[in-house]
This record gives C-alpha cells, sequence and structure tokens, in this order.
C-alpha cells in the first residue's frame, strides 16, 4: 500500500516534470521560430542582392500580384489608393522629375504631413534613384536649414499646410534649390517661385520611367535621427535596410498579407515609413495612415477600416489608457499591437483592458544593426537573444561607466560583456559586406565615427553603439531600460538636449543654459531646465568645463530635494508656475497631466 501524501506528491512530481517539458518545448519552438525567422529574411536578402532589387522593384511585384486591391487609405478623406493607382501616381512623379533635369543620385527634401501622397512621392522619387530626405515637418527655422542643407537637396516638396514655414526659411536656403508645393494653391501666400506640384503630375505619363541599375544596397532615402550632442543627424537607409526592417517583423510577429495596419506615426520616421507602409509595398498588406494620432478616435478608426494590427509608440498606449472607457474598446478587430516603447508596468492593463491579445514588441533604430524582437509575446521584453548560441546573432549588452556611459574594458582591451540583470549598452557587431550586420551610418562622417567602437567582441573588430541600456534575464530575453547620450524621449520623439539649450539661450538671450530630462512615474521624461548666468555657472562644472548633468538628473525634480527654484509649465494657465511640493506630489500621482 502507498500512503496519499507519498501518491499525491508523485502525482505531483510527475505533473511538474510534464509541465516542464511541455514549457521547454515552447521555448524549444519559439527559439526555433527566431532563428528561422533571421535565416529567411538572410536568404532572402541574398536573393535580392544576387538579382539586384530594389524598393522600387520589390513594390513592382506587389502590384503585379495584387493590383486593384487597397493598397493606402487615408482617415483625412478616406481615399483610397490601389496598388495599381499608386504605381501611377509613383509613375507621374517619377516622369515629372526626369522632365525637370532630376538624375541618380540627387537629393529632393520631402517636408510634409501624413498622406498617401507622401508615400508615391519618395517611392516615385526612387524609381529614378533619386534621394529623398524625409523632413520632420515640425521643424522651424534652423532646424529646418539644417535638414535641407546636409542633405544638398536640390529641391523641396512641401505641403500647403507648411507654407509658412516655408516661407521664413525661404531666402535662408539659397536660390538653386527648386520649391514645389502639393496640395491646397495659393500663389499669393507660397514663396516666390514655387510651382504647383498637381497639375504638373496630372499632365506626365503614367508608364513607367526607365530605372537605373541600383542595387539593394544603393541608397534610398535620409531619416533624421536627433542628434545627442545638437542638431537633427540624416541617417543613411539603403534599399536592403528598408527590405530588412519590414520583413523581420512580417515574418516575425506572423503578419499576413490580409492584414489592414492602422499606421498613426508620422511617415519621417521609420517607425511609420517603413515597419508601417513596408508592410504594404512589400508584403502588400493594406495600410491605414492617419494624419496625426488621436487617441479620442483610435478604436473607431480600427472599427471603421476593419484594421487587424495597429502601431504604437510606448506614449501612444499611456494616452489610450487615459481615455475615459467606451464600448468601441472592444468592438474591433485588432489582434495585434506592434511597436516600441510600451512599459511593463502598463503592458498587462493595456491588453486586457483593450483586448489585444498579442504585443509585438520590438527594439530598433533607423540606423542600428542590432535590431530585437519579442517573437513569443514576453511581458516587458523588448526582444531575445539566445544565451546558448550568442553569435548566432552577434548583438551584445557591454559594461558601461554609469556616470560616463564609457565602455568598460577588460586588461586586454575588449569590452565586458554583461551578465544576467546587469545593465550595459547594446552592441552589434559590424560586417559591412552582410546586409544584415552592416553600418551606413548618417550623411555627416564624422557623426557616423562616434557611433562605432572598435575591440568589442573581439581585438580588431568594429561595432554599432546603439546609446541604449538594456538588462537581459537568465533565458536571453532583454529590457528596455535607458538612453545615454544628452537625449531624452518626449511624446515619441528622441529630443536632443544640446538643440533645445540653443534654442532657449537665443530666446532668453542667456550665455549657458543647461537641459537635461528626468523620469516622472506613469510617464516616459519629464523636461527640466535650469539657466545659469556666465557668471555663476562655474560650480556646475566638471574638470573638463561641462556640466554635471548627471547630478542633476539624479536629483529629479523634487523641490525638497533641488535647492533652486523649479517651475512647471501649466498648459491650462498657459503659462510657468513655481513647482512647490503639492504640484509635485500632483504630478507624481499622475492627477496633473503633462
Amino acid at each position: 500500500l502507498i500512503r496519499l501524501p507519498n501518491s499525491t506528491a508523485l502525482l505531483f512530481g510527475i505533473g511538474r516534470l510534464f509541465l516542464e517539458k511541455q514549457h521547454l518545448k515552447k521555448k524549444h519552438k519559439k527559439k526555433k521560430h527566431a532563428a528561422s525567422v533571421l535565416l529567411r529574411v538572410k536568404l532572402n536578402v541574398k536573393k535580392h542582392l544576387r538579382e539586384r532589387n530594389t524598393v522600387p522593384k520589390l513594390f513592382a511585384k506587389s502590384v503585379k500580384k495584387y493590383g486593384d486591391k487597397t493598397a493606402l487609405i487615408f482617415e483625412g478623406t478616406d481615399e483610397k489608393w490601389s496598388f495599381k493607382e499608386l504605381d501611377d501616381y509613383s509613375n507621374r512623379v517619377a516622369n515629372l522629375l526626369l522632365q525637370r533635369g532630376f538624375t541618380e543620385g540627387d537629393v529632393i527634401a520631402l517636408f510634409m504631413e501624413n498622406r498617401s501622397q507622401y508615400v508615391g512621392l519618395w517611392l516615385g522619387m526612387a524609381k529614378i534613384g533619386v534621394e529623398a530626405a524625409l523632413i520632420n515637418f515640425n521643424l522651424r527655422l534652423e532646424a529646418l536649414v539644417h535638414c535641407v542643407n546636409i542633405s544638398s537637396a536640390k529641391a523641396v516638396v512641401f505641403g500647403s499646410e507648411l507654407t509658412d514655414a516655408m516661407c521664413e526659411v525661404h531666402s535662408s536656403m539659397g536660390k538653386t534649390v527648386k520649391l514645389l508645393c502639393s496640395g491646397e494653391w495659393d500663389p499669393k501666400r507660397v514663396p516666390e517661385g514655387t510651382e504647383h506640384l498637381e497639375p504638373l503630375l496630372e499632365a506626365t505619363s503614367t508608364n513607367q520611367p526607365r530605372q537605373p541599375d541600383r542595387s539593394f544596397t544603393d541608397r534610398l532615402f535620409y531619416i533624421y535621427t536627433s542628434g545627442t550632442t545638437g542638431m537633427p543627424k540624416a541617417a543613411i537607409v539603403v534599399h536592403s535596410r528598408y527590405y530588412r526592417m519590414a520583413a523581420l517583423v512580417y515574418y516575425g510577429f506572423r503578419m499576413k498579407s490580409e492584414d489592414v495596419l492602422y499606421d498613426c506615426l508620422p511617415l519621417y520616421h521609420s517607425a511609420g515609413n517603413i515597419v508601417g507602409v513596408g508592410q504594404c509595398l512589400i508584403h502588400g498588406m493594406t495600410v491605414v495612415i492617419r494624419k496625426k494620432f488621436s487617441a479620442s478616435k483610435f478604436w473607431d478608426d480600427c472599427i471603421k477600416y476593419n484594421c487587424t494590427i495597429v502601431q504604437y509608440i510606448g506614449e501612444i498606449c499611456r494616452y489610450l489608457l487615459n481615455q475615459p472607457k467606451k464600448d468601441t474598446e472592444h468592438q474591433h478587430k485588432v489582434r495585434m499591437a506592434l511597436g516600441n516603447g510600451l512599459r511593463q508596468s502598463i503592458w498587462e492593463e493595456f491588453t486586457t483592458r483593450f483586448n489585444v491579445p498579442q504585443i509585438a514588441e520590438f527594439y530598433g533604430a533607423t540606423e542600428c544593426n542590432c535590431s530585437l524582437g519579442n517573437f513569443d509575446n514576453k511581458t516587458g521584453a523588448c526582444g531575445f537573444n539566445s544565451r546558448i548560441l550568442p553569435y548566432f546573432y552577434p548583438i551584445r549588452l557591454v559594461k558601461v561607466d554609469e556616470e560616463t556611459m564609457e565602455l568598460i574594458r577588460g586588461p586586454d582591451g575588449v569590452c565586458i560583456p554583461c551578465g544576467p540583470g546587469e545593465p550595459g549598452q547594446l552592441v552589434g557587431r559590424i560586417i559591412q559586406n552582410d546586409p544584415l550586420r552592416r553600418f551606413d551610418g548618417y550623411v555627416n562622417q564624422s557623426a557616423t565615427n562616434k557611433k562605432v567602437a572598435h575591440d568589442v567582441f573581439k581585438k580588431g573588430d568594429s561595432a554599432y553603439l546603439s546609446g541604449d541600456v538594456l538588462v537581459m534575464d537568465d533565458y536571453g530575453y532583454m529590457y528596455f531600460k535607458d538612453r545615454t547620450g544628452d537625449t531624452f524621449r518626449w511624446k515619441g520623439e528622441n529630443v536632443s538636449t544640446t538643440e533645445v539649450e540653443g534654442t532657449l539661450s537665443r530666446l532668453l538671450d542667456m550665455k549657458d543654459v543647461v537641459v537635461y530630462g528626468v523620469e516622472v512615474p506613469g510617464n516616459h521624461t519629464f523636461l527640466i531646465f535650469s539657466v545659469f548666468l556666465l557668471l555663476f555657472f562655474f560650480s556646475f562644472l566638471s574638470g573638463t568645463f561641462k556640466f554635471q548633468k548627471t547630478d542633476m538628473r539624479r536629483e529629479g525634480f523634487d523641490p525638497s530635494v533641488v535647492s533652486d527654484k523649479l517651475y512647471f509649465l501649466d498648459c491650462t494657465k498657459g503659462q510657468y508656475v513655481e513647482l512647490n511640493a503639492e504640484l509635485h506630489r500632483s504630478i507624481v500621482s499622475g492627477k496633473q497631466k503633462l
């Protein structure tokens, strides 16, 4: 006879072994999926390299396959473009530019808000080898001129909604830069010499233009990233990078061409224009483009357009959770939320409240070679890398000095890898002849050099520095922790503190201004700044005559800790008010919105 307690223990033990075995099987299956995705994309890239494909050539295959299927929907007008119509529009753009003398390698700046024409414009440019500089439509004055100038753009195509911004900088761009306005036409408002784009396109042929012999690693367009020490940098996006970014999420998160993707992110960024629109151009998906994100209309749009996938950045999820609850939250068909920056603290609240079963969280940057994907819905993780086979995907977390963020090296001069639970900077080994591992950098070579370190994995190698601090767990899951350098996240944008310092210095007529970001519970970052007159700021300098921002960041914005006066921009009053203990508590608790 067997006593009951022992039999219970035996049964429990057998059950536990069974569950562990099943868990290991599932885990092995998920790792196998991640490996198969990398292999599939790598083989596809080799094929496209061999065939000298480009994004326009891949789109041509989608046009042939999907034809009259809806490619793009613009929510502002409910206008629908089929794949054939998008192809025709982009052909008109290409033929018009050829007529105007633009040739392979020329650059044209694109400065307009989201709409279907945006995609057709840069795609048409790409068909004849003209490279688009995709400029943030929020930029004004010096920053706008800087972005046009560093790209060496020969023309600017701007949206009529940005006419005032163009008028402000027209005289600073030089007479050789041609201007084309898309949208509502008012000849009295536009800068002198500007042409109206739409009539010119209507008079142009929709025939396929003669395409130059471009390769898969040639330049496609430029996307601007916030510089850690100044103005925006123009990151080079080649055709293979566009494909790689779109394909990794498509195969990794098991998307389908039948999906309808809701894209409310700006098209001047890689998330909206590559991860989002790329699913249309390369994989035949219907993409709904929204002019700007709206928290109140988000789920209504998803219902209206039968969306199955939505894109987000971290703040978007928080904004949606801050909305009053309503029935439409559960009447949609969304099965996946795709993006990055969803914090672990609101992850499960988001999936539960809005009934979205899969969070397709990924880590990546426009120019990086160390993208990650959380393909198995692990709460809080931004990706995974095998600890058993780390060299299968050559990325690594390496130790850094927490104060200076300098790489820490061992006695052999090579960087020291982090163990589980140890925060470190994410780096990716550079192999320039491998499209998955190459680093194309920026238009500015000096900026490119600053993102490359040597002797990282081993002596003599080079690696891309992400500038981001992540933490890995025992299983290889990666979690985002912090951003290094003088940047912070604000409403989905990487903001350069140095750029803000320059602007405030001019506005306040101050010699020296310090800008830094600090964390606020429930928010991504809260911008605060201190202003110092030249005669009184020496105590804040280090031996290298740099402001000690680390100490300031550590102090945060608690008025009981910071001896200087602090001020808060109260949007309800339209002015700055002094930050006291009561207001501080209100911000921390979430009652006072930022």
